[in-house]
């Protein structure tokens, strides 16, 4: 007996990375599960990021609202460029990144934005924490993945210097000098 099309479609999809059949990869250097899985890691944080900055772009008000909002653009475009460097390099390591919203939600390890209005000054201090939280992702996942493929690593260093320096520049908005 046939099973139902209904049927089939109730089953959930599996979660996350998962390597493309054999019969089906081109030839050369395929990742292993652990170097999916990592990258799977970085992947979910650096497109929440994304996500999560739209959310602080849209409902930022306050004081210094147009370079907070200005600044915002800046993190979100380099998030969705290193999303696609990484599921882009998953792929040609025979791997299949997993960006659907309901494998985001459940996998990333950024703490869920708040709903509504947001003062710059708060926008700040929560953007911070995150783009931290993606560096120490990256951070995490690194040397695992830098032992079996260094090339993928040097796309975890260019993540990891760019949102330091975003962490950096956007935390000094609320910070003040220390006294000499």
């Amino acid at each position: 007996m046939a099973t139902s099309t209904t049927t089939k479609n109730k089953r959930k999809p599996a979660r996350g990375a998962r390597l493309t059949d054999e019969q089906n990869a081109e030839s050369g250097f395929s990742a292993s599960k652990a170097l999916s899985d990592n990258l799977q890691r970085v992947l979910v944080d650096v497109i929440e990021l994304a996500s999560q900055g739209k959310q602080a772009h849209w409902n930022v008000v306050g004081p210094n609202f147009r370079d907070t909002h200005l600044q915002l653009d800046e993190i979100i475009d380099a998030a969705r460029e290193f999303s696609d460097t990484i599921a882009e390099r998953m792929r040609a390591l025979h791997a299949l990144p997993d960006g659907r919203s309901d494998t985001i939600a459940a996998t990333t390890t950024l703490p869920e934005f708040p709903h509504g209005e947001i003062a710059t000054s708060e926008v700040i201090d929560l953007v911070t924490v995150r783009l931290e939280d993606t560096v120490a992702t990256c951070r995490e996942v690194h040397d695992a993945v830098d032992e079996e493929d260094p090339t993928s690593a040097d796309i975890l260093h260019e993540v990891i210097e760019k949102l330091e320096q975003f962490a950096w520049m956007i935390s000094a908005e609320n910070r003040t000098p220390r006294s000499a």
